[in-house]
């Protein structure tokens, strides 16, 4: 990953409980490129062997985390601490979305932290005193309960779509590869599908009565001519025509058809 170090926030759980939710947390960091993982006393230690087998194959975050005795000491190189809660717990301290600290993350001097709480009761007053923003999400009032790895994929993937964005970062983050589109099918090809279609539909009275009959193409030309179909797509079209053509039973090429 070739993202410059201090535009990478460091990603800070504190006292987190389960081997497993640390791992998670690490998979979702490195799906974005994030590496940069410190432990603010986890209940069960560390190293923690649950961690491993969650992470999914992001052993080079397990690897690499620290773990410190307070949150103090964890973001004391940091400028710039995040913590995330739904609540501000009693603490007046400036609100952002995930996307709008991300932006401030990128473009501020000095690292940054986003500070995330334990799974059961989340960062305590303590905790959010420490931090110069919170950062939360609109959520369900009846139901605002998001888990470690969740609360972290939020972060880490908004702060992804300014690194991509921003002049001075190199992530090496890719789109996963999306089928080129095909151009749209020349005319030729679907005048020649309308055609078929109009053919196969005359017979049966389709286009009745005659003093509609212009306006009925009309309306099933513009129908057609919405979707924008490839030649592929035409081609696909006017075969599914031929089949429904023939009659019950007979082959491609019977000469009763």
């Amino acid at each position: 990953m070739t993202v410059n170090e201090n535009r990478q926030p460091v990603m800070v759980l504190v006292r987190p409980q389960l081997g497993e939710n640390i791992g998670k947390a690490a998979r979702a960091m490195l799906n974005f490129g994030l590496t940069e993982l410190r432990l603010v006393t986890p209940r069960d230690g560390w190293p923690n062997p649950s961690a491993g087998p969650a992470a999914a194959g992001a052993d080079i975050v397990l690897e690499k985390a620290k773990v410190f005795e307070t949150l103090a000491d964890a973001v004391s190189d940091c400028a710039h601490v995040y913590a995330t809660t739904v609540r501000k717990r009693g603490v007046t301290k400036p609100v952002f979305t995930p996307d709008e600290a991300a932006r401030e993350v990128i473009t501020a001097p000095g690292r940054s932290a986003f500070v995330f709480g334990p799974e059961r009761s989340g960062l305590e007053t303590d905790d959010v005193a420490l931090a110069r923003a919170i950062i939360t999400v609109p959520i369900n009032p009846e139901f605002g309960s998001l888990n470690l790895a969740q609360a972290v994929i939020l972060c880490a993937y908004e702060w992804s779509k300014h690194a991509l964005a921003s002049a001075d970062a190199s992530a090496d983050l890719v789109q996963p590869t999306v089928e080129d589109l095909l151009p749209p099918a020349p005319q030729e090809d679907f005048e020649g599908l309308f055609d078929q279609l109009c053919a196969m539909l005359e017979p049966r009275g389709y286009f009745e009565p005659e003093s509609r009959a212009t306006t009925t193409r009309r309306t099933l030309r513009s129908v057609l001519t919405k979707p924008g179909w490839n030649h592929l797509e035409v081609r696909t079209l006017r075969g599914v025509l031929s089949v429904l053509r023939r009659r019950p039973g007979s082959k491609p090429g019977d000469p009763r058809d």
